[in-house]
């Protein structure tokens, strides 16, 4: 069996460019193809990136805990301080972390204070009174989440996404 040689696209010296081409290989050795990081080996994480994540999931549980404290004690402005501290969380949470990992984990430390307050203890006793301010407070997080999860990061003057990669 004879091997297939690959085309090489990359100019007459055999170096690839600044921007990279299809056949240039990065440090890992793994060929810069699409799908190309399925094969490389897992990179251990940054160690600020997984502290950021850790205090924006205290955070999360923190801007939960406040909002609805807030949204029962000033309805209908209350509520919407309520939400505007939670867009805020994971606005920033995409801003300074600049992947989606960081908003889902100012979500899910919101989400389980939010979830955690919800729950009525035996005496009927609860934190989220009737009517529609706490489903439109717990609906609209959550949905705000989503929002902030899935909006394009931007591009730094260096022309790679931004982020806490240093």
């Amino acid at each position: 069996m004879s091997a297939r040689k690959r085309p090489d696209n990359s100019g007459a010296s055999g170096t690839s460019g600044a921007s990279g081409s299809r056949g240039a290989r990065r440090d890992s050795g793994a060929p810069d193809v699409p799908g190309g990081w399925l094969t490389r080996p897992p990179s251990a994480p940054h160690p600020g990136l997984v502290a950021a994540y850790l205090v924006l999931v205290v955070l999360g549980a923190v801007v939960g805990v406040a909002g609805t404290l807030v949204q029962g004690a000033w309805f209908p402005g209350g509520l919407l301080l309520a939400l505007l501290g939670s867009a805020a969380l994971f606005y920033g949470a995409l801003r300074a972390c600049g992947t989606q990992l960081g908003v889902a984990s100012a979500a899910i430390g919101w989400l389980l204070a939010v979830v955690v307050l919800s729950f009525g203890r035996p005496e009927g006793d609860g934190v989220f009174a009737a009517g529609i301010g706490p489903l439109v407070f717990m609906l609209g997080g959550m949905v705000l989440a989503v929002m902030c999860a899935t909006m394009s990061r931007s591009l730094q003057p260096g022309g790679r996404p931004g982020g806490l990669e240093g």
